[in-house]
């Protein structure tokens, strides 16, 4: 195979835009030659493809060697076990399933040996995270002290809320901020700092807009070796803070404003405090800014990185496996707020699943929705994140 044939499932928003750019050629080595969405009228903008209504119709097509899936947000995990079962590459967007307990029969599918499996989470290829994950692999704070990440520059208005029958449905989505906006966030988080052991968290259904799910969220955390951690999320805040601090024993790491700042003690923390003759005394720093890189991540990176893996046996960036730490996160976050109780992690994904289902069962919720369409290019909300 010298060429990958790319079929997308789901094009109404974040799919066409996928399909827009590998289309444009900004892809090396791959091709759009298939299509697929139950709405055909999405279609018509894209020309010289196969079309289809219905997913397993174009997996089993044999017009494509792999799938991007951008479905709403339970299709992925049925699409995905489909695709994968019938021998195809798969990138599927986030989150890779609503819960847990989906995210394990996902990823359970997954056999092949050859068979490329990768989630699209494009944040991981910005340079500032990129940057800041080294310098903690590295072990340049030592040990994890405390975490504060305030992401609340994801303002959604009711229009956004409105365009999609699915959207912020227990039903349609599986949740809110936490499982549409937030997963990228989510995802940085245990990427950077890893999972913690326990969450509490405070959650408001419906707190800006019309929804039945949650808009805003407030998040403890505690990790196994005792450090701290706070995690604040809003698609109703304006203006919004995109603020991620990370404190260690011997520095800290402040990414805010496309900036990483690196903050080193020379003397770590504990050690200075136990040494020093000063009532007042801080240890000496010193400070490095890594400037100029916005905080949004591009998408095209993620599936050029998904096709370099096809052909040349490229490690992934995100593979999907991966996926499972940001929707376990969301799922304990959501479970703490809806029972008022701190959750452990791992969290029990059969719980959180019986509970979901509950929440589908006894809502009655009347979703609006609008035939409008926005004339706004989606990549405009790239940059809020």
């Amino acid at each position: 195979m010298t060429k990958v044939r790319l079929g997308i499932i789901g094009i109404g928003g974040m799919g066409g835009n996928h399909a827009r750019y590998v289309q444009a050629g900004a892809v090396p080595r791959c091709d759009l030659t298939a299509v697929c969405d139950i709405v055909p009228e999405y279609m018509d903008r894209f020309e010289g493809v196969e079309k289809f209504e219905d997913s397993r119709k174009l997996i089993r097509s044999g017009c494509v060697d792999a799938v991007l899936i951008a479905t709403p947000h339970y299709g992925h995990t049925t699409i995905g076990i489909d695709a994968l079962k019938q021998g195809l590459h798969v990138l599927v967007e986030k989150p890779i399933s609503v819960h847990k307990a989906d995210c394990e029969r996902l990823i359970a599918a997954h056999k092949g040996k050859r068979q490329v499996f990768a989630a699209m989470f494009n944040m991981r290829t910005n340079p500032i995270y990129r940057k800041a994950k080294q310098l903690l692999e590295n072990n340049e704070l030592g040990e994890l002290v405390r975490v504060n990440f305030i992401i609340t520059s994801w303002f959604r208005t009711e229009f956004y809320y409105a365009s999609g029958g699915w959207r912020a449905t227990w039903s349609g989505e599986g949740g809110g901020v936490l499982l549409n906006q937030c997963p990228h966030q989510l995802d940085l988080l245990q990427w950077l700092c890893g999972m913690p052991a326990k969450v509490q968290s405070t959650i408001r259904l419906g707190a800006r807009h019309k929804i039945e799910v949650e808009d805003e969220v407030t998040a403890m955390l505690t990790y196994p070796n005792g450090a701290s951690g706070v995690f604040v999320t809003s698609t109703g805040e304006a203006p919004g803070t995109n603020r991620f601090e990370i404190c260690g024993e011997r520095g800290k790491l402040l990414i805010e404003d496309g900036t990483l700042h690196f903050t080193r003690n020379e003397i770590p923390a504990t050690e200075f405090s136990r040494i020093s003759d000063q009532k007042f005394g801080r240890p000496p720093k010193w400070d490095i800014t890594f400037p100029g890189v916005s905080n949004g991540g591009d998408h095209k990176d993620i599936t050029s990185n998904f096709v370099n893996a096809i052909l040349d046996d490229e490690p992934l960036l995100a593979p999907a496996c991966d996926g499972i730490h940001s929707v376990e996160l969301g799922n304990a976050m959501l479970l703490s707020g809806l029972t008022g109780k701190p959750v452990d992690i791992p969290l029990n994904g059969t719980v959180f699943e019986r509970r979901l289902k509950q929440l589908i069962r006894t809502s009655k919720f009347k979703k609006k929705t609008t035939r409008r369409r926005s004339k706004e290019d989606l990549r405009q909300s790239f940059g809020h994140a």
